[in-house]
């Protein structure tokens, strides 16, 4: 073992100091990225409600940009799961070109009026952005990860003004089960500089107001409980349903453009026959509306078929705002069956299916705090960690590995993508036990 002869804090001092410059740096880059696109977002989502009509344009739009993507975003086609890989397994340099890419193509699919969300585009900007500086400081590959977590943690803490659940996003969204410890300095230290540095741009994060708590006793604790599995559920159906739509369709169509082409009529023809845009873009008004009174209990699925028909045919953007929504809308639904105010039970919902879909408990209880007040944080916490458990070795993110298995066993390090794959392995395997144990039982029989 060897022998320092100088106490081990000292060490420290350096790191701090270079993890501050490094993590100040991503910050304002992140921090900066995510204002110019949440200005920008905000210009198109108020451009497409004055002039409602430009929906029927999304196919086109759709179209455009698969053929972008086709020709010149391939190397970084894969979104947040390239990030995820880069982390896991470092290759190259994330190229910068998904930071355009990205922000265009979500930009874009908002502006005619597709339901995705906003989280994707600002953890790709600041993870592409982050990993720029790996030659400028000339990082090794173990410090390279520590920088695009970081950028994924300034780009979730800069959109949605939640500096400490972006910054355990950053640290858990990696693996089921387990956070890296090794990046925390730098994670907390780039999603607070980035929120702050969003704030100063001027970004003005939405309010929700909560106006009803209920007491912690075994009746709301049960009624938590029961929702929490409920979010779950919710939560695996969504990512399973996503990811099947993406696999069906590029199975059946293999010119990806024709995909969101495809997508953005079944959009457009839907908003058409049900008359309504509620079902499109952020959805934010909608979620507002949620914590103030009663909605109807079937914008939760409604936003869902709208969310999984974009996100599947092949539109940018991010999953987590229309889960906020979902999770909204189904806890505002299920309130008065469980007899818990309708206000506590949209926030709890709000972040549970979340939690549930992305794998990720202790950043979404983090956030329910950050943006409901303290006093959720027993309720979220419950429900978060029920979600999470429930929704099963799934998830929004096919890169995520697993750390360590939420109940029955799975193998450490294997991917949600590879998933289905060993379950019908295992399936397949016993199946020819069995078929085996029964023709030696009638051999015996025979004998």
């Amino acid at each position: 073992m060897k022998h320092y002869k100088h106490p081990e804090q000292l060490d420290l001092l350096p790191y701090i100091g270079k993890w501050c410059i490094i993590a100040s740096v991503i910050a304002a880059l992140a921090g900066t990225a995510s204002a110019c696109f949440l200005f920008s977002l905000e210009y198109a989502t108020n451009w497409r409600e004055a002039h409602p009509w430009v929906i029927w344009l999304l196919p086109l739009a759709g179209f455009a940009v698969g053929w972008l993507y086709l020709h010149t975003g391939k190397p970084v086609e894969a979104g947040n799961n390239l990030l995820i890989d880069e982390i896991h397994d470092p290759k190259k340099v994330v190229p910068l070109r998904m930071v355009p890419l990205v922000l265009i193509g979500t930009v874009v699919s908002h502006l005619f009026g597709a339901s995705v969300g906003r989280e994707g585009t600002a953890v790709q900007m600041g993870g592409a952005l982050a990993d720029q500086l790996t030659h400028l400081f000339k990082l090794r590959q173990e410090d390279r990860r520590i920088l695009l977590m970081a950028g994924i943690s300034a780009g979730f803490a800069s959109v949605f003004g939640t500096p400490m659940a972006g910054a355990i996003f950053g640290l858990e969204v990696l693996a089921i089960g387990r956070m890296r410890y090794d990046a925390i300095f730098p994670c907390f230290v780039a999603a607070i500089a980035a929120d702050q540095i969003g704030l100063a741009w001027g970004v003005h994060h939405t309010h929700y107001a909560m106006t009803g708590m209920t007491p912690i006793a075994f009746w709301s604790v049960v009624s938590v409980i029961v929702a929490g599995i409920i979010f779950g559920l919710v939560g695996m159906l969504f990512a399973n349903t996503t990811h099947g739509l993406s696999a069906f369709m590029k199975r059946r169509i293999s010119y990806a453009p024709l995909r969101p082409l495809i997508g953005g009529v079944i959009v457009a023809v839907a908003v058409w026959a049900i008359g309504t845009q509620r079902y499109i873009g952020l959805g934010i008004p909608v979620i507002v509306e949620s914590f103030q009174q009663p909605v109807a209990p079937w914008d939760f699925f409604a936003k869902m078929v709208f969310t999984v028909t974009s996100l599947g045919t092949g539109f940018k953007g991010g999953e987590v705002t229309p889960l906020f929504y979902i999770g909204a809308t189904l806890g505002n639904a299920l309130a008065p069956l469980l007899h818990l105010p309708f206000s506590l039970l949209t926030g709890i919902g709000f972040v549970a299916v979340f939690a549930g879909a992305a794998n990720t408990p202790i950043a979404s209880t983090i956030m329910a705090i950050e943006l409901f007040g303290p006093e959720i944080g027993p309720f979220a916490a419950l429900a978060c960690i029920v979600s999470y458990l429930f929704s099963g070795h799934t998830g929004i993110y096919h890169a995520q590995r697993v750390g360590h298995p939420k109940h029955r066993p799975m193998p450490e390090g294997m991917k949600i993508a590879e998933m289905n794959a060993y379950k019908a392995d295992l399936k397949r395997k016993h199946q020819e036990n069995e078929a085996s144990t029964t023709s030696t039982k009638d051999q015996s029989h025979h004998e």
